[in-house]
């Protein structure tokens, strides 16, 4: 057995199979992958990794497998999909998922292939764990699946914890804790025990707040925004030989160095290595943005870029389009006990529809460019885009957004 201090768990005890995991390639790769990307930008202590939430996910599993009475080897392939569920994850956590998805037809949680090869699946095997069982798992899939990916899994218990922890703000604190012991299954299905209403509540409160102070800051999207940028130029250019799949098994070092050292690159590096980041010269709300616009895909929004940036009179570079996809709450179809049956914690709470609504208002489409280009950026972009708001208000908006959601940083 393996005895580890962490930040928010305190000593985390790690033995069986997941303690001869923990020295793999694949899990040690997880230390220089940041669990929040760009939102360092934002909150200069989030430089927490994906390697230390692995070791939380991992405790929570152990937790709530013992409050289940769950042992044996069914134990231990959810111990070993608790550790091992980030290891698909490429650099920057999910800032990069978007592009390497469109060229692997992969989602981080993809990784039957990466466990079946290499030490981690010799470690598998080694337990008389079949690496297939324990990456579905990683997937979501079967009834203990629900435990590693799911609307109550410990996954989202530890991250937002974590992230609260680590950026200082007090919004994703949540009582982990009871969490874990009123999990219970009922007809095969992961659900809280009964009377646990605001105990799910908490859940789906801590997620709505921490969305738009910590993982959508305005920041956070602008770096997103340019790192996409930057790693597209790297896959298309002729310079190097990074594509896809390597990229997907990089880690932040190893972009770094290669956005650094390539020519069509180099300047967004140099940008977010200093903190010279593109400005909003657009931030609109959805119900001002055409419907089509948010349900593009991503070669009829470059066009849009493109569009933009010739009527602006300037390179197609100095215009990015960022537009979210459309609000959701997964949590919301979290399963609660009430009188004897389970319900959809949206059936049964009256906070669900005003959570909806604070994340309605909340979404922004956002036109970033640099500082000096931002004005006629704006305009262009209202005209192109069909925005329905005055394009003279555009710096106005804009500005008094930017004093409301920089308070963090500027």
């Amino acid at each position: 057995m393996k005895t580890i201090k962490d930040s928010v768990h305190d000593h985390i005890r790690i033995d069986g199979v997941a303690r001869d995991l923990l020295d793999t390639p694949a899990v040690q790769r997880l230390r220089n992958i940041r669990q929040l990307g760009t939102v360092s930008l934002v909150y200069p202590s989030a430089n927490h990794t994906r390697f230390e939430h692995s070791l939380g996910v991992y405790h929570l599993a152990c937790e709530a497998l013992d409050h289940l009475n769950v042992e044996g080897k069914r134990a231990e392939r959810v111990h070993a999909a608790a550790l091992l569920h980030d290891v698909g994850h490429g650099p920057f956590s999910h800032n990069l998922e978007p592009i390497t998805h469109r060229r692997t037809g992969r989602y981080h949680d993809d990784v039957h292939d990466l466990l079946a090869d290499g030490a981690v699946g010799d470690v598998l095997r080694e337990h008389d764990l079949e690496p297939s069982a324990v990456a579905d798992l990683v997937a979501g899939e079967g009834r203990f699946g629900q435990l590693v990916s799911g609307e109550l899994d410990v996954d989202r218990m530890d991250y937002l914890v974590r992230d609260a922890h680590h950026t200082g703000v007090p919004y994703g604190t949540i009582d982990h804790g009871r969490l874990v012991r009123e999990l219970t299954f009922a007809d095969g299905e992961l659900v809280l025990d009964e009377g646990n209403v605001q105990t799910a509540e908490s859940l789906l409160v801590a997620r709505a707040l921490m969305n738009p102070a910590v993982y959508s800051h305005s920041v956070a999207r602008i770096g997103k925004a340019m790192l996409r940028r930057a790693s597209e130029r790297l896959l298309d250019s002729p310079e190097t030989d990074v594509d896809a799949a390597r990229l997907q098994r990089m880690d932040d070092h190893d972009l770094i160095a290669a956005l650094r050292s390539c020519p069509e690159t180099s300047e967004f590096s140099r940008r977010l290595d200093h903190r010279d980041l593109y400005k909003r010269a657009v931030w609109a709300e959805i119900d001002d943005v055409p419907g089509g616009i948010i349900e593009a895909d991503h070669e009829a929004l470059l066009e849009f870029e493109r569009e933009i940036a010739d009527d602006a009179g300037i390179d197609p570079e100095c215009v990015i389009l960022d537009v979210p996809s459309r609000p959701s709450m997964k949590e919301s179809t979290t399963s609660v006990v009430v009188n004897g049956d389970i319900r959809r914690l949206e059936q049964q709470s009256p906070l669900v529809e005003a959570l909806r609504a604070s994340q309605y208002s909340q979404w922004r489409l956002g036109v970033y460019s640099p500082p000096e280009m931002r004005d006629q950026v704006g305009r262009s972009a209202v005209e192109t885009l069909g925005l329905d708001i005055d394009g003279a208000l555009v710096s106005e908006v804009r500005d008094g957004l930017d004093a409301t959601l920089d308070q963090f940083v500027d």
